[in-house]
């Protein structure tokens, strides 16, 4: 059976950076203001950023015997027609000038791989899927093995 998980998780240098910033906000605040100043607007903003990546990071490609779901949205596999792993160059070009502005892309700028699925369901308006993954190849194959295209 084609089954495949991945989150699409914001990687750690995101976090270190989050953690830099913080602590600028609160010398900024703390220097001139006051400590407490400093720690309300430090704290403000890494709750934010906490929860920014929390839910940007939150999503998720699954793929199972009936479906496939890409963040929010999900497709019956009976739907899926190719399926093409994106790497490098390939990748970033059907993310930008190559793409089709009624295909449905799930983007994460730090992930550098990618999948594009051929939706053959005649009612759906978008062509294709373009789904950033981090193992283009695993989930072309879980996509592939158990996929029946419609014509």
């Amino acid at each position: 059976m084609g089954t495949y998980r991945e989150s699409l998780r914001v990687p750690v240098s995101w976090w270190v950076i989050a953690v830099a910033a913080v602590v600028t906000l609160f010398v900024i605040v703390a220097v001139p203001v006051s400590v407490l100043a400093g720690a309300l607007v430090g704290g403000l903003a890494a709750v934010l950023l906490v929860l920014f990546f929390l839910r940007y990071g939150a999503a998720r490609v699954e793929v199972d015997a009936k479906s496939l779901r890409a963040g929010r949205a999900m497709i019956d596999r009976t739907y899926l027609g190719t399926v093409e792993p994106l790497t490098g160059d390939a990748a970033r070009i059907a993310f930008g000038r190559d793409c089709d502005p009624r295909a449905y892309l799930l983007l994460r700028s730090y992930v550098r791989g990618a999948v594009r699925v051929e939706i053959t369901d005649p009612g759906d308006p978008a062509p294709y899927w373009v789904i950033a993954t981090r193992h283009p190849d695993r989930l072309a194959t879980a996509l592939s093995g158990h996929s029946v295209g419609r014509s």
